[in-house]
């Protein structure tokens, strides 16, 4: 019983200890986020997994005044959408570049922060995910994405769809 009762704290500590190395860290985030970017430039339906069933989606659209407004869209007619979208981007040969990528701990998860060029584009946008972990590994809670297209704007206070 004594060994039993000895044996208790120490697997208490183990498993405190092994809880600490298994969080993802920046350089875990970084790696995603480079996954995310190859299965969205490739039209890879895995893309889809790597977002939280309930995952916060905002464009903040930037008006051609340089004003910004944010727009949420719900989850569902995000994932809808966005299936809709890699077929035609992958007939237009649409992607996507990141640069000045970076990754910092937060109270809500590890940010991934960057710049992002549009196919065909000459100008950079700004970007962040947060990622958090979950028992099936890291997954995009929350991704805001600037963009320029103006139809978005349209949905603003629309809801699910």
């Amino acid at each position: 019983m004594r060994k039993i009762l000895l044996l208790v704290p120490i697997i208490g500590i183990i498993c405190t200890f092994s809880d600490v190395y298994a969080k993802t860290t920046p350089k875990d985030a970084m790696a995603f986020f480079t996954q995310y970017t190859n299965y969205a430039n490739s039209y890879n339906d895995k893309l889809l997994n790597m977002y939280s069933p309930d995952a916060k989606i905002i464009r903040e659209v930037v008006k051609p005044t340089g004003e910004t407004i944010d727009v949420v869209i719900p989850t569902k007619r995000f994932f809808k959408e966005l299936k809709i979208g890699q077929k035609t981007a992958r007939l237009r040969k649409y992607k996507n570049s990141y640069r000045n990528v970076i990754a910092q701990e937060t109270p809500d998860g590890i940010k991934i922060s960057a710049e992002r060029q549009p196919s065909k584009e000459s100008y950079w946008l700004k970007m962040y995910q947060i990622v958090q972990d979950t028992e099936s590994g890291i997954v995009i809670k929350e991704e805001m994405m600037q963009t320029k297209v103006q139809t978005f704007l349209k949905h603003k206070n629309e809801g699910e769809r």
